[in-house]
């Protein structure tokens, strides 16, 4: 079923096609120009006027002086507060023996600290390796000790989980604790080095360490939210995380061109930022271009959408969102009316599917642009961006590639490029693709194949090259050779007015293989039944791919730091079922 598109647009929209707005913002002289460079004997597109480097990057942050940089609760630090404390913190590290190449990990929750300590690892030419502050400690000792770690930062929450795993990290030569009620032994407060945020202007003003840089040379291990098995680390690149910055701009221009509207001169925003800097999409898409503009990042100790709603009404929040529950939790909390909500400019999200009717409220009920994209941990966030009136038209589609990318859909023998239309395998290629898996060789040239990463997920593209994510390939349900979608289904019953949150699985079955069922989140003061929402999906779909059965649970469906749903903590709910089917 299609159900595109949703809004009733300017009947000359687009006023500029894909390829003319491409060719525009990329002419030679312009800000958005490409060259042709070889990353590891790959002849590339790149942005020209990308920075050459996170250093460089830093460098241009302090030139907003006085702009504030980071709020949480009480504490507003501005930019050259920030960047005295990346300095100093950065000669600290430097004199423990940090130097180019070498691993610090750290482990923390969306504080000032965090980049901080980001910067003044990448700076040294170290390698940056931000921990899931969600892990266990046992998950935390996994990744220390993979990365090769030499020093570890944590706060003290994190300390005390990592406490009894210390011993078993032999390669931390240093222990950094942030944040701490009381002294611990054998470790240095993160404090002792740069003070609290409150007193990092006050901080000497020192110039950073200097240090020979290449784009391509390593600057962060992102661990993998890989549901088997271990974590894998992506090793990305300066290069990596400063092509985010441009294409972000990139993305933005377009939306201008192609409503034929003048190009503004970049304005810092101010964004609630609510989903983990540990994660690609807020450190390389989010927090990579608050420092190149001058904006304003503000961090919430917990995700509460009355919270929420106070710290946009009082600081005119301009951005927000990171994954679709929390743009419906806005939507349909029963106090937004309390609130003045109107400086909201843009509610943007990736790491999971949004419904269509998400597109449509959004714009609808706070006049603001909706945003998605398409990216995963290997691309360093953003391969393509969809937003503005290109969302509203196409609200399934995760948006076109930006200028520098490249997508083809294979068969399964991961050579035949399928035409438009057709789904297979995503593979995506640019200078946004990580170096390959931190010191596993086969899974690297498994994924990673001169110079394209293939990213298992279904998708498909039509003729201007927009496109659709139909599935993770182990998401798929095949009932009875049959292939179903879930996200198909998940679109049609996240079209149900009282459903919030859902997702598809597959069930086993002793003939047919597998069968779908469904796990549903209801709006508040809504009410829907498993034969209801059955015979809605029925009515729209074909009848097989109807959920066999459908659990309702009171909490929006659990997530991992990606946003992605963990369809595998579902399948515990139909235990009666899968028995029953052996």
């Amino acid at each position: 079923m299609s159900t595109e598109p949703v809004i009733a647009l300017d009947p000359n929209w687009p006023k500029v096609s894909l390829k003319d707005a491409a060719d525009e913002l990329t002419a030679p002289g312009s800000k958005f120009e490409m060259a042709t460079v070889t990353i590891r004997g790959v002849p590339t597109r790149v942005w020209k006027n990308a920075p050459n480097d996170l250093g460089q990057l830093l460098d241009l942050s302090r030139t907003h002086g006085e702009r504030i940089f980071t709020i949480l609760d009480d504490e507003r630090v501005d930019y050259e507060a920030s960047y005295r404390a990346t300095a100093t913190l950065a000669r600290a590290l430097k004199g423990m023996g940090v130097g180019k190449g070498d691993r610090v990990a750290f482990a923390m929750r969306n504080l000032p600290e965090w980049p901080v300590i980001f910067f003044a690892i990448t700076t040294l030419g170290a390698i940056a390796v931000p921990l899931n502050a969600w892990w266990t400690g046992a998950e935390l000792e996994y990744g220390i000790n993979d990365s090769g770690a030499k020093v570890l930062i944590v706060d003290a929450e994190r300390h005390e989980r990592i406490r009894d795993h210390l011993a078993a990290m032999k390669g931390v030569a240093h222990l950094i604790v942030a944040r701490s009620r009381e002294p611990i032994e054998g470790t240095t407060a993160l404090e002792d080095i740069i003070g609290t945020s409150k007193t990092w202007a006050d901080l000497p003003d020192i110039d950073r360490p200097r240090v020979d840089i290449d784009s391509d040379d390593d600057a962060t291990i992102f661990y993998t939210s890989g549901t088997t098995g271990n974590p894998k680390g992506a090793l990305g690149t300066h290069r990596n995380l400063m092509t985010n910055i441009m294409s972000g701009g990139y993305s933005s221009a377009r939306s201008f061109l192609r409503r034929g509207e003048p190009i503004p001169d970049p304005t810092p925003r101010v964004g609630l930022t609510v989903i983990p800097l540990f994660h690609v999409t807020a450190c390389s898409a989010s927090l990579m271009g608050t420092l190149a503009s001058g904006g304003t990042l503000i961090f919430m100790r917990k995700w509460e959408p009355v919270q929420a709603m106070e710290i946009i009404e009082r600081e005119g929040v301009h951005i927000t969102g990171g994954v679709p529950t929390i743009a419906w939790q806005l939507i349909e909390h029963p106090d937004r009316h309390k609130y003045d909500l109107s400086s909201i400019e843009a509610i943007a999200y990736g790491g999971a599917p949004s419904a269509p009717e998400l597109v449509k409220k959004i714009f609808e009920e706070f006049g603001a642009l909706p945003g998605n994209g398409w990216g995963m941990t290997e691309t360093m966030a953003t391969v393509t961006h969809h937003g503005g009136e290109d969302y509203l038209n196409r609200p399934t589609s995760a948006g076109p590639p930006v200028a520098t990318a490249d997508l083809e859909i294979r068969a399964d023998n991961g050579v035949t490029v399928l035409p438009p239309g057709e789904v297979g395998e995503l593979w995506a290629r640019g200078p946004m693709i990580v170096k390959g898996y931190w010191n596993k060789p086969e899974a690297s040239a498994e994924t990673f194949v001169d110079g394209w990463v293939r990213t298992g997920d279904l998708a498909r593209l039509d003729d201007e090259g927009f496109v659709y994510i139909v599935d993770r390939a182990k998401d798929m349900v095949i009932r009875g050779g049959e292939n179903i979608y879930s996200s198909e289904v998940e679109n049609v019953l996240y079209a149900h007015p009282a459903v919030t949150d859902c997702a598809v699985i597959g069930l086993p079955h002793r003939t047919l293989g597998e069968e779908p069922a469904a796990v549903v989140h209801l709006a508040p003061g809504e009410t829907a039944s498993e034969a209801e929402l059955q015979a809605w999906v029925r009515e729209r779909i074909a009848a097989f791919k109807t959920p066999v059965a459908i659990r309702f649970v009171h909490e929006t469906l659990p997530r991992n730091a990606n946003g992605k749903i963990m369809k595998k903590d579902l399948k515990g709910l139909f235990e009666d079922r899968e028995t029953a089917a052996a």
